[in-house]
Order: C-alpha cells, then sequence, then structure tokens
C-alpha cells in the first residue's frame, strides 16, 4: 500500500496568481480623472458618461465626480458624474 494518498491531476498544474479582476470602485463613491473602476475580460461592463474603455477593456474615470451604475437595454454602463 501507498504511504502518499496520490496527487490527482489537479495538484499537478502550475499555480497561476490571478489577475485581480473586477469593480474597483463602486456607486456612490467619488473618483477623479485616471482613476481606473472596472478591470474586466470582455465587455461585461460598458463605459457611459464620463468614462472610457482601455484597449484591455479597462474602464476608467475622464472626469472628477462620482461613480454610478445604470442599466439600459440590458446592458451595464459605469458612469462618472459630476459632484
Amino acid at each position: 500500500m501507498s504511504k502518499v494518498k496520490a496527487g490527482g491531476k489537479a495538484r499537478q498544474h502550475s499555480q497561476r496568481p490571478g489577475k485581480r479582476l473586477g469593480v474597483k470602485l463602486f456607486g456612490g463613491q467619488s473618483v477623479k480623472a485616471g482613476q481606473i473602476l472596472v478591470r474586466q475580460r470582455g465587455t461585461k461592463f460598458h463605459a457611459g458618461e464620463g468614462t472610457d474603455l482601455g484597449r484591455d477593456f479597462t474602464i476608467f474615470a475622464l472626469t472628477d465626480g462620482i461613480v454610478g451604475f445604470k442599466t439600459k437595454h440590458s446592458r451595464k454602463y459605469v458612469t462618472v458624474t459630476k459632484a
């Protein structure tokens, strides 16, 4: 009999760090121009007023203001409005 339990396929893969994706600033929080609001793969959230989409689908603020989330035609939008 074996002394050590067999390491399955999951243990044989190399461990990779997480990519730290997700919403960084939530609705109602104040934001400065250039701050990152959402890191994502693909357009789970779309860029609304006062925001823009980076080439890696990162949404960032173009102006200072308050973060907001809106749904329109079954699409989620991230907006920044003047405070």
